[in-house]
């Protein structure tokens, strides 16, 4: 089995270019979430020409909405959500606002792919069903954008060791389908 990597975010380009297709990645510092409504408002933002409510460049968005925190805890529970949910407003948010990772559960559409190919980024995938062990994970969390939105507003995480695969590199290497091809070989 591989070793893990510790990612500090923000992602750079430096970043990415290490991360592979399987590897094993604990995530360390400010993650943002979102999810499909907040998506289209920033995508309607943007072309708008309004600035957004958080500068996404180098960012990385989780696509979860979380339950309410029990009393002292930062958050409540946080599984990923099916991420072909956003892949409507994830090219333009990766083009033009300068997102540079995602994390999720489930494939991406190839739009989504050759954005992240074009313009260097990379998606992460949880374990859905693992939302309560995630959330030992969030260290801080706040919500900065769309409050009407409920448990899908944007909000800002702090976290440490939050643990994820490495699904689609920036090379465009897919560990959905690098996962059928080795287990359909006899």
């Amino acid at each position: 089995m591989s070793e893990v990597k510790q990612v500090t975010l923000p992602l750079n380009d430096e970043i990415i270019d290490t991360l592979k297709a399987g590897d094993r990645v604990m995530l360390n510092g400010v993650i943002y979430t979102a999810r499909d409504k907040a998506h289209k408002m920033m995508v309607d933002m943007l072309n708008k020409n309004q600035p957004l409510p958080v500068d996404l460049a180098g960012q990385l968005i989780y696509y979860v909405g979380p339950t309410p925190a029990k009393p002292g805890q930062p958050i409540g529970s946080c599984g990923p959500t099916t991420s072909g949910r956003m892949d409507a407003f994830a090219p333009e948010l990766i083009a033009r606002a300068g997102l540079k990772g995602m994390l999720g559960k489930g494939p991406r559409t190839p739009s989504v792919v050759d954005a992240m190919v074009e313009h260097k980024a990379v998606y992460f995938a949880a374990i859905g069903g693992t939302g309560v062990a995630i959330s030992q994970s969030v260290k801080k969390a706040e919500v900065i954008a769309f409050p009407e939105l409920g448990t899908c507003a944007i909000r800002r995480l702090e976290v440490e060791n939050l643990p994820c695969i490495v699904v689609i590199d920036s090379d465009g290497s897919n560990l959905y389908e690098i996962g059928v091809k080795q287990y359909q070989q006899p």
